[in-house]
């Protein structure tokens, strides 16, 4: 569509980046049948990709010309979403930031100390918007119900009953990794700042596996998208038996084909609680799981 025939049509300016963000953006298009132009980098296009098929990039510049309002993610391994805010707001266009977690949400606005915050902060649901709301005070905060988790139940749904009926008692856990180093390393630039690393909360939860279950067959580690390949391969030595690496694109695929779920504080979780898994948290140390969902289990240093 041409740039003058856009004139009398709302058109979003969709900025993304970080994996977590774009799903919820990604569904939010495709269930509102939005006219959009795109922002997209790193994992981001991958998921657009997914969703939509083949979509057209521009850079934020041009985005900006024929955009009627701006809806962005947040994310920490790019700074786009940071500058888009800044643009938009240059430009009097009303830019959207919407959060897709529940935990960092200062540190989501801020670059090198400085701040850009938008026109209004869309949330997911009760608890994020509880969260937002004592640390944005003075910025409009929207409820809109999470658009990815209103897609990942009907396709639970529709993977559900194509599921063989299981025999026997093993179980099948799936340990969803978080890039936690890549992040520590990027903000901090020390991969050990928060006092531990994902080596370290899948070695935890290896060692505390009974507290799982007794009788688990396998379990199988999903790299987080910003991993590099080969990653986690030390697990494969020092657990030939029991660790596999996840090379399975669909997340929701893994965690259908899972008994337990596990991870630290990933969205992918909270995802699991959709799917009706039982969901474990494993953080080393005496630090309690920020996502506020009482069904996660808390993983405790046995050994």
């Amino acid at each position: 569509m041409a740039p003058n025939m856009l004139k009398n049509i709302e058109v979003c300016l969709v900025v993304a980046h970080d994996a977590g963000g774009a799903e919820i953006l990604a569904s939010y298009v495709v269930q509102n049948k939005l006219v959009c132009r795109f922002v997209l980098e790193g994992p981001a296009i991958v998921v657009f990709q997914r969703k939509l098929g083949a979509v057209a990039l521009c850079s934020l510049a041009q985005g900006l010309l024929d955009a009627t309002w701006c809806l962005c993610g947040t994310s920490w391994q790019s700074d786009i979403e940071w500058q888009a805010i800044q643009s938009a707001k240059a430009k009097k266009i009303r830019v959207v930031s919407f959060i897709d977690h529940w935990i960092n949400y200062p540190e989501r606005f801020i670059r090198a100390e400085v701040q850009h915050l938008p026109d209004e902060i869309w949330v997911g649901d009760a608890y994020a918007e509880r969260i937002a709301k004592e640390h944005f005070s003075s910025t409009p905060i929207n409820v809109v119900d999470n658009p990815y988790l209103v897609d990942i139940k009907q396709e639970v749904n529709a993977l559900s009953s194509t599921l063989l009926v299981k025999k026997g008692n093993e179980q099948n856990v799936l340990f969803v990794s978080e890039n936690i180093s890549g992040h520590a390393l990027l903000k901090y630039d020390d991969i050990n700042y928060f006092g531990y690393t994902e080596f370290d909360a899948i070695e935890l939860f290896l060692k505390n596996l009974d507290q799982v279950g007794d009788n688990i067959k396998t379990l199988v580690i999903r790299p987080h998208p910003s991993d590099k390949l080969g990653k986690y391969a030390l697990f494969l030595k020092r657990y030939p038996e029991l660790v596999k690496i996840s090379d399975e694109p669909s997340l929701l695929l893994d965690i259908i084909h899972a008994d337990v779920v596990a991870g630290c504080e990933s969205m992918a979780l909270v995802v699991a609680l959709v799917a009706k898994r039982k969901v474990f948290t494993c953080l080393p140390g005496n630090r309690g799981c920020r996502l506020p969902h009482e069904e996660i289990v808390r993983i405790q240093n046995m050994h």
